[in-house]
């Protein structure tokens, strides 16, 4: 039987797993903490938390799920959101949120307690009061920095 176990990471080495393995997301900047889950001594995932993207949810007692990203083992991701909201419990923290893209079915979330709260509106994040470039080019030609359309808002509180 294979051990699974949760490791602290710096966030370059959890970027460079995102890089590699993330379905449609990039590497984040900045955080608060990254796990990773190893199996047999091999790292399979990676967890980057930090403050909300949202300024409205960033209330200093908000933490968010910013990216979990595995090679697919079953039961990684739900290991790393259970670890991801037990570290910010015991940091402190009120709630812990994360968001979903729609065709997600939230499966690892459900499995480790989280709640689906609301469908977030989606839209682009260049606005006039804060511009921003939206594109990149690539090797594969000119494609979008982020997902901008609507997403699931999922939490676990932990004020009773």
């Amino acid at each position: 039987m294979k051990t699974m176990k949760i490791v602290p990471l710096d966030i370059k080495t959890a970027n460079t797993y995102v890089a590699l393995h993330h379905r449609h997301n990039k590497p984040t900047n900045g955080h608060k903490f990254s796990i990773g889950v190893e199996c047999d001594g091999i790292l399979i995932g990676v967890c980057i938390c930090g403050k909300p993207i949202a300024r409205v949810l960033d209330d200093g007692k908000t933490l968010e799920v910013r990216r979990v990203c595995t090679d697919g083992t079953r039961n990684a991701c739900s290991i790393l959101y259970g670890a991801a909201a037990r570290i910010a419990k015991q940091m402190g923290y009120d709630k812990i949120i994360t968001y979903t893209l729609l065709t997600e079915p939230g499966t690892s979330l459900k499995a480790s307690g989280w709640t689906l709260v609301c469908e977030s509106s989606g839209r682009s994040w260049n606005t006039q009061s804060r511009p921003r470039d939206e594109y990149q080019t690539t090797l594969f030609g000119t494609e979008r920095k982020y997902e901008t359309g609507k997403k699931y808002r999922w939490e676990k509180s932990f004020v009773l």
